[in-house]
């Protein structure tokens, strides 16, 4: 019984420390600054994160795209892009932190982050059980939007999904506890001001895009006190958009409806928790061309941050085929950069480019082996098709 009631006890005082934690970022949620205006800042400094495995092979590609379309806003002075290092996988484990202190303030230095792909260690790897740089990089900057566009005008496909990106049981997934050899927990949590911010960015875009219904997908029948407060907010938010219907759906059937080409095309503005979005974008993904072709953005009011939705595949770097990895989805996340730091009608030809290149005219093949082209071969394709003027036209012609 003495075991039993420590185990209790130190289980106790560990919920505590968690409650106490969120109960700070709720207050700092309260006081956060307004949105940023990046009109208002020269330069922007867009910082480059190579990352891990084949990270830095097609973040560079994505970098020179970058550099292209951008020439002469480097040469004004009103943009800058600077290499940020020191986040690979064995820097990391060397520091015995997800994001090194040095690292941190040289992101906190940006405006914008396009990041490739890091190796989260998990049990059995040889690295050090570390919390995941990408977590961690949203709960430091705030990045509490995690949005992901997919679109396939074939299918009559154009969904966007806003995963909420600081709470639920990614935040607290390396803060669980054995309480005993024969139980282990682990946390989630869902705040009110969490909820509202990513479910009213969700209203916005679908008003601001003349949508006219919202998909809150919930598991709140099973999972009701988290979950249901996540639905709680969504339908008191929908109360702010009148135009607007609030469209409600459960994971489970959300996933298989996806596949359903009768219902998949109803579904336009999508916003979930955390764990749910991570699912349920990878899934949509695959009608694009899977998540090597999908880029996302990660959103706060003070910074952003672009990245691939896929991991960083070191199997192709063993196999030295690192070279013929897919740059489509660090380009898809550059497009979305773009757009987010005012340059819209560069995103929508770098987005029309890589719909040419990646899925219409597709002269340039890429296989992620030797028989396929290189990632540099490819950004090579890109930025000649950008260079064409009939590019609209060319794009309009496959719609």
């Amino acid at each position: 019984m003495t075991e039993r009631r420590e185990a209790i006890e130190r289980a106790k005082a560990h919920f505590e420390e968690l409650l106490v934690e969120q109960m700070d970022r709720v207050e700092r949620m309260k006081a956060a600054e307004d949105w940023i205006d990046y009109s208002m800042i020269r330069p922007i400094v867009i910082g480059v994160v190579g990352g891990d495995g084949i990270g830095p092979y097609i973040c560079a590609e994505a970098k020179r795209v970058l550099e292209h379309m951008l020439q002469a806003e480097v040469s004004a002075g009103k943009v800058e892009i600077r290499d940020v290092s020191g986040l690979t996988i064995e820097e990391r484990a060397r520091a015995m932190k997800a994001i090194p202190a040095g690292v941190l303030d040289e992101l906190k230095r940006c405006h914008a982050i396009l990041k490739g792909p890091l190796t989260t260690p998990k049990k059995g790897d040889p690295w050090p059980n570390l919390e995941s740089a990408n977590v961690a990089m949203r709960r430091e900057l705030d990045l509490f939007a995690n949005v992901r566009p997919v679109k396939v005008p074939s299918q009559g496909i154009d969904w966007i999904f806003f995963r909420e990106n600081t709470e639920g049981a990614y935040i607290l997934g390396s803060k669980g506890l054995n309480v005993t050899d024969e139980i282990a927990f682990d946390f989630t949590v869902t705040t009110t001001q969490g909820a509202e911010r990513i479910v009213h960015l969700a209203f916005d875009h679908a008003k601001k895009n003349g949508v006219n219904r919202v998909t809150a997908v919930t598991k709140a029948n099973v999972i009701k006190t988290s979950d249901g407060k996540f639905l709680e907010v969504a339908r008191k938010v929908a109360k702010d958009y009148p135009e607007i219907d609030l469209d409600e759906w459960f994971i489970d059937i959300m996933a298989a409806k996806l596949v359903d080409p009768k219902r998949r095309t109803q579904f336009r503005v999508v916003v979930l928790p955390n764990l749910y979005g991570d699912i349920i974008t990878d899934e949509a993904a695959e009608f694009q061309g899977g998540v090597g072709t999908a880029g996302s953005a990660n959103i706060g009011k003070r910074y952003s941050m672009f990245e691939a939705i896929h991991g960083s595949a070191p199997r192709m770097v063993e196999e030295g085929r690192a070279q013929y990895a897919d740059p489509s989805s660090m380009m898809r996340a550059a497009a979305m950069l773009l757009g987010h730091i005012g340059f819209v009608e560069k995103a929508r030809r770098l987005e029309m480019a890589l719909d040419l290149c990646g899925q219409y005219e597709r002269k340039v093949v890429l296989t992620g082996r030797a028989d396929g082209a290189t990632g540099a071969k490819f950004a090579d394709y890109v930025m000649e098709t950008l260079q064409d003027p009939e590019l609209e036209a060319r794009w309009r012609s496959h719609q």
